[in-house]
C-alpha cells in the first residue's frame, strides 16, 4: 500500500494548483511585457495575489494532512478534511482571480475553521499520548 496516501494526493493536486497559478501571473506578465512588479494591472495583482495566498496557506495544508495521517493511519476522515482543504484552496483562487468575494469568504472559513479543529484535536491527541505514556 502507499504510504501516505492522502498527503501525497493532496500534494501532487497543490503541485498542478501552483502551477497553474503560477502560469497564470507569468502569461500575464508577458503579455504586459513586466519582469517584476504589477504594472499598476488589476488583473495582475489578482493574479499575484491568488498565487500568494496559496503559497501562504497550502502548506500548512499539506502538514495538517500529513500529521493527520501520521495520527490516525489510514482513517477516511482524512480524506474529507483533505478534501475540504483542496476544496477551500480552489474555491479562494477561483475568488481571488474572478474578484468573487462570495467565493473568497467560504473558502477562507472553511480553511480556518479546519485548520483550528484539526489543530486543537491533533494537539488533544498529542496531550493525551504523552499523559498516558503511549
Amino acid at each position: 500500500m502507499l504510504p501516505l496516501p492522502v498527503t501525497i494526493c493532496l500534494t501532487a493536486l497543490f503541485a498542478l494548483m501552483l502551477t497553474a497559478l503560477s502560469l497564470f501571473v507569468s502569461l500575464r506578465r508577458r503579455e504586459l511585457g513586466l519582469a517584476m512588479g504589477d504594472g499598476d494591472d488589476q488583473i495582475l495583482r489578482r493574479r499575484i495575489r491568488a498565487h500568494g495566498n496559496f503559497i501562504e496557506n497550502a502548506p500548512m495544508c499539506v502538514l495538517l494532512i500529513l500529521a493527520l495521517e501520521a495520527v490516525l493511519a489510514t482513517s477516511d476522515a482524512i480524506w474529507l478534511v483533505a478534501l475540504v482543504l483542496f476544496v477551500a484552496r480552489v474555491l479562494h483562487a477561483i475568488g481571488t482571480l474572478t474578484r468573487t468575494s462570495s467565493l473568497i469568504v467560504p473558502g477562507v472559513l472553511m480553511q480556518h475553521l479546519t485548520f483550528v479543529v484539526c489543530g486543537v484535536w491533533l494537539l488533544v491527541q498529542t496531550i493525551s499520548r504523552l499523559s498516558t505514556g503511549i
